[in-house]
């Protein structure tokens, strides 16, 4: 299931189809945030993030090659469930860093951010490293490569972020002159 003709070359069940829909997502939430400005920063890193996905994702399913391997890199987003459920929760004024929801919320986000951006982005490279030797002369692992050292850098940023985050939260709690138990 994960050598690397399978990978490059091979199309599990319903992958393509799979690539095509998050393909089609990532083009509308692109738009929607830069038509509603639903974003923040000089250089924000989401907008990059759709655009590399858009860019190799799109590339992939006309040519119809590395479906598979990219199918793997959409792991990661099974963490911005949690992004959105911690979106969620602040909208709906949950915001207490001592209440067992944020809590259990915050855990939750930091396990899936290891394991789905962390681990298994360094296994996916780790298995494009091993394998760079395999794939034919042409644009496919450089264009790998590129994409997942521009994922890993997101993906570092975005734990810089959520750090910072995760800080502020608790912080306000820290000075909150009221609470001395």
């Amino acid at each position: 299931m994960f050598e690397h003709k399978e990978l490059v070359e091979g199309t599990w069940p319903w992958a393509y189809q799979a690539l095509c829909f998050s393909c089609g997502y990532f083009a509308y939430d692109q738009q929607d945030m830069l038509q509603y400005r639903l974003y923040s920063g000089f250089i924000p890193s989401i907008l990059i993030h759709h655009l590399v996905l858009l860019i190799c994702f799109t590339l992939a399913l006309y040519r119809r090659i590395t479906i598979n391997y990219l199918i793997l890199t959409l792991i990661c987003e099974l963490h911005s469930v949690f992004l959105h459920v911690r979106k969620l929760r602040r909208m709906a004024g949950v915001r207490d860093a001592e209440s067992r929801v944020v809590k259990v919320e915050w855990i939750l986000n930091w396990i899936m951010f290891v394991f789905t951006r962390l681990v298994s982005h360094i296994l996916i490279t780790g298995k494009l490293i091993k394998d760079a030797s395999k794939f034919e002369k042409g644009i496919e692992w450089p264009l790998a490569m590129l994409g997942m050292a521009g994922m890993n850098l997101l993906n570092a940023f975005l734990g810089i972020d959520l750090f910072n985050a995760f800080k502020k939260e608790k912080k306000p709690q820290q000075n909150n002159p009221k609470r001395h138990e």
